[in-house]
């Protein structure tokens, strides 16, 4: 996976949750999941094995080689959706859903370069699609061109407005730009909608311990984990903040 270098505790912390993809909080400390998580990873699990079946009695098709390779990213097996969406782009090259699927797998197996290349004719000015946008940001970010991640954002946002996923992604854009104020607008706009995941949650909770707002950020990780992995997520963050780095001031523009 793609690493960050920052020279600071605040890096560590943030990147804990910005790689591929973007960890959930209980992964800063590798708190045990809750019960929930795992049932919900057996249900995708079972769900992936019954569209290998489907797709399996026709590689290549367009709808079958989409939902098997949605479910497959789904459960973290990033370089066997590539390879599903890769026979079905070379069936059809110029279909940019299929495009779309291939340049997000693509992303998740961490495989940068060549997902940037297959977004980008992934959809045309007339007909913008802002799930591709999003994901093109995140490639940026990932590649540590802040300013681009967020313009793909700002874009984005205009198509589906308020979309919890891209301001979550914002978010995270602003927090590794050391924009701790702005990616905690952002994450907050995020957690409000009803659409929300744990996740988007879990990375609030982690901006919020950055800046030193621990309460809020203990009770916003208990929204989705057992108070006792909360607590120990947001007293890792503090031991790292107070290891050297110090908190920012949200001085200055990503984009």
């Amino acid at each position: 996976m793609t690493k960050f270098c920052f020279p600071s505790a605040l890096a560590l912390a943030v990147a804990a949750i910005a790689l591929a993809g973007c960890q959930e909080f209980s992964d800063v400390t590798g708190s045990i999941r809750t019960a929930a998580a795992s049932t919900d990873d057996m249900s995708a699990r079972a769900q992936s094995a019954a569209l290998q079946k489907a797709y399996e009695s026709n590689p290549g098709d367009k709808a079958a080689s989409i939902a098997y390779a949605r479910s497959l990213r789904a459960i973290t097996r990033y370089d066997e959706a590539v390879a599903v969406m890769q026979v079905a782009a070379v069936k059809a090259p110029k279909d940019q859903e299929v495009l779309g699927e291939y340049g997000k797998a693509l992303a998740d197996a961490g495989q940068l370069g060549q997902a940037k290349d297959v977004l980008t004719r992934a959809y045309t000015p007339d007909n913008p699609k802002w799930d591709v946008m999003n994901v093109q940001g995140s490639i940026a970010d990932r590649l540590g061109d802040h300013p681009t991640a967020m313009s793909f954002y700002r874009n984005a946002l205009k198509i589906a407005p308020e979309e919890p996923s891209v301001l979550t992604n914002m978010g995270l854009s602003y927090a590794l730009a050391k924009q701790l104020p702005q990616a905690e607008q952002a994450l907050r706009e995020a957690a409000a909608s009803p659409r929300a995941s744990a996740r988007t949650r879990g990375d609030l909770a982690l901006v919020l311990a950055l800046e030193g707002k621990y309460a809020e950020a203990e009770r916003v990780a208990a929204s989705d984990l057992p108070l006792a992995a909360a607590r120990a997520n947001v007293e890792a963050v503090k031991r790292m903040v107070a290891g050297g780095a110090p908190r920012t001031t949200g001085e200055g523009k990503a984009g």
